[in-house]
């Protein structure tokens, strides 16, 4: 089952790439004149962090209106194409570097997907300061439980590799809702390493499992963005070339962490996005696909 998963994201991966690629090189004349340089700075570092767990789009988005180095109208089609390719490249790796029972890893990589194209049109209608402030509190108090068994407050376990039962039909569901809410700017990081935490799994499983959905998800999406000339090519091609450095580099980082480390890192990144979700809610609407 892994390999036909790895499969259909490589060949989803690829029909993308090229389609891209070829798009953004024919546009090689019309690029911006912002500077190379901070481009691929920032494809570097977010792509470093958001294989850390730390979603790469709130980073870029607030490096691109700071700077001003993309147009606000195609803020989410260029993170979107130029992040579609490191994100594939997390998935790989973490698919092949941390042990997952393969029932749990396909059956949540699917339902993200699935959750995104199908609860998309439910989840849209629904107001979404009130989505964002119910994830806010959720991921609070899953944060603060994480917090509590750290400082040894509370027992907090947490080493298994799948699940089975009705916890593997819950986390299934809740997959589905998560990828249906990025859809609408929630992320799926930091939500799927709450959960995964939350039901007893080894924290670093959450890796695989939410990079490979997120994976899935971009590479059947960007070819949109591409087609609808929603994207800035020139930084595009640099998040890309940068993130994918930037992956490989923090992959083998967040492997070799210790247990210990890894929790704090988890608590870290759910309160996090949990205060980004306040924060979120007390704006006006904006139509990002946070990961």
């Amino acid at each position: 089952m892994i390999i036909i998963l790895k499969a259909i994201l490589g060949l989803m991966t690829t029909f993308f790439g090229f389609y891209y690629i070829k798009d953004a090189l024919n546009k090689r004349k019309t690029f911006s004149n912002k500077p190379w340089s901070g481009l691929f700075g920032t494809g570097f570092i977010t792509n470093f962090f958001d294989t850390l767990g730390i979603g790469s789009f709130a980073q870029q988005t607030a490096i691109f209106k700071f700077f001003k180095l993309v147009d606000d109208r195609i803020i989410p089609g260029t993170m979107n194409v130029g992040n579609t390719i490191p994100t594939v490249a997390q998935a790989f790796i973490f698919m092949t570097a941390v042990d997952v029972d393969t029932l749990t890893l396909v059956s949540m990589s699917i339902a993200a997907p699935i959750g995104a194209v199908l609860g998309a049109g439910v989840v849209a209608r629904m107001p979404r300061r009130r989505i964002q402030m119910g994830m806010g509190i959720g991921l609070m108090v899953v944060a603060l439980i994480i917090l509590a068994g750290l400082l040894k407050l509370l027992p907090l376990g947490g080493e298994a590799i799948g699940l089975t039962g009705w916890k593997l039909v819950v986390v299934i569901a809740m997959t589905f809702i998560f990828g249906a809410l990025q859809t609408i700017g929630i992320g799926f990081y930091a939500p799927c390493m709450a959960m995964v935490f939350a039901f007893g799994m080894h924290p670093l499983t959450a890796f695989p499992i939410m990079m490979t959905a997120t994976a899935m998800l971009m590479a059947a999406g960007g070819s949109r963005f591409v087609k609808e000339d929603a994207y800035d090519p020139k930084t595009a091609i640099a998040l890309t070339i940068a993130g994918v450095a930037g992956v490989f580099l923090a992959a083998y980082v967040v492997k070799s962490l210790p247990l210990i480390i890894l929790k704090w890192v988890v608590c870290v990144v759910v309160l996090y996005t949990s205060i980004w979700m306040f924060r979120s809610a007390a704006k006006p609407d904006k139509v990002f696909i946070a990961v």
